[in-house]
């Protein structure tokens, strides 16, 4: 009886904490004031159609001004975006937002079904509600973001890896890539571990999504792009980047944030190619590396990990990493007026809570790898048996 209890005692507690952060963020999305970045996504297209420099400021263009931060948020998504926002300039820009919002939602709720039911019972309700309360939802929902459709390509593909079938995975991991280059992560290390067919589908339909803007716009557009990724560096200090780069630059020590991303990348490279790990051990690093070793992994990025977090829901670990990432944005983003020790810690939660996920990831394989033949072992554990044909 005692074990019984203790066992549903942190499932509790993130139903009881999920309630309270949905009760938190809602009063955001009831009562929002502006376009955010979907302003910015609608001036990008505006200035692409007119011939103008799509990544430049226009009178639509956020602008973001906090106690101890400011700064211009233009669209940093690749030339393709410009064409595809489009669609959101077709009515006001005001209804627009708010109909992006529920299709968003539609996503979203899509996702976490694909996702609870492999749970069944109490569990799937207590995976979704948390699921429902993270932060990077309800942020995502507020600043008009493009991301809920994109996570749900990306679970998707997960499922489909797991079944066998690499090639329809691969093209919605394509999809993802072009629109989020900093997930390459995840084909790159499947390419490493042995998993051809995904990554030449993904490779494919990111290659063909891309060249669309070339054809349209020419190659200027990508100039344009690059020239504005490569001056957005001010924006790495912002509470709501979870990755090595908003970590470092918060502490004060910028070159440590590229010196551990090189260093996570090499070192899972290494990895990948030597022990030939399963797919979904291959993704689950991937993905998390995706957000810390990216000069911007914000918080909305962790709905990316939904599916590694149903994996190891049962872990006491994540269900601490869980519950980090609940926090609302609005309580992280009050600690830019603190103390420099209070951004690096409190108000670097979701960064912390990501290293604590690698670390519970990398702490999984080195006990495989002890115990002897990791590709070995979890090849026959897990459904990818089938799937060992699609490798080559």
């Amino acid at each position: 009886m005692m074990t019984a209890a203790t066992r549903w005692i942190p499932s509790l507690i993130v139903a009881v904490l999920a309630v309270l952060a949905i009760w938190a963020e809602f009063p955001r999305i009831a009562h929002e004031g502006g376009l955010w970045d979907f302003g910015s996504f609608v001036a990008s297209a505006r200035a692409a159609k007119e011939g103008l420099n799509p990544y430049g400021i226009y009178e639509l263009t956020l602008h973001v001004e906090l106690p101890g931060f400011e700064s211009w948020n233009p669209n940093l998504n690749p030339p393709i975006s410009a064409l595809l926002f489009r669609v959101f300039d077709v009515a006001d820009p005001h209804m627009a937002y708010r109909i992006w919002r529920w299709i968003s939602i539609a996503f979203y709720a899509a996702t976490v079904f694909l996702l609870a039911r492999r749970f069944g019972g109490v569990q799937a309700m207590i995976f979704a509600l948390w699921a429902f309360a993270l932060a990077g939802f309800w942020d995502t929902l507020f600043l008009g973001q493009i991301y809920l459709p994109l996570v749900f390509a990306g679970v998707a593909a997960w499922l489909l890896l797991e079944r066998g079938q690499g090639l329809a995975a691969g093209i919605l991991i394509g999809i993802i890539v072009a629109m989020k280059p900093n997930f390459l992560v995840w084909p790159a290390l499947l390419f490493l571990s042995g998993y051809y067919r995904p990554v030449v589908a993904a490779g494919l339909t990111a290659g063909i999504i891309s060249a669309i803007p070339l054809l349209v716009y020419g190659p200027e557009i990508y100039r344009q792009w690059f020239e504005l990724v490569a001056s957005d560096r001010e924006r790495a200090f912002f509470l709501t980047n979870g990755s090595f780069a908003g970590l470092s630059a918060r502490a004060g020590v910028p070159l440590l944030g590229l010196i551990l991303s090189l260093a996570l990348l090499a070192g899972l490279a290494l990895w990948a190619f030597r022990l030939r790990p399963n797919v979904l051990a291959a993704s689950a690093l991937a993905l998390v590396a995706a957000l810390l070793a990216s000069p911007l992994g914000w918080i909305h990025y962790t709905l990316f990990l939904l599916p590694v977090f149903l994996v190891h829901w049962h872990r006491p670990v994540m269900r601490i990493v869980a519950l980090l990432l609940i926090i609302p944005v609005p309580f992280v983003i009050d600690q830019f007026t603190k103390a420099t020790w209070i951004q690096l810690t409190i108000g670097s939660v979701y960064g912390w809570a990501l290293v604590l996920c690698l670390a519970m990831l990398m702490m999984d394989e080195w006990q495989r790898m002890k115990e002897g033949g990791l590709s070995r072992q979890t090849r026959a554990a897990l459904p990818e048996k089938s799937y060992s044909g699609s490798a080559s």
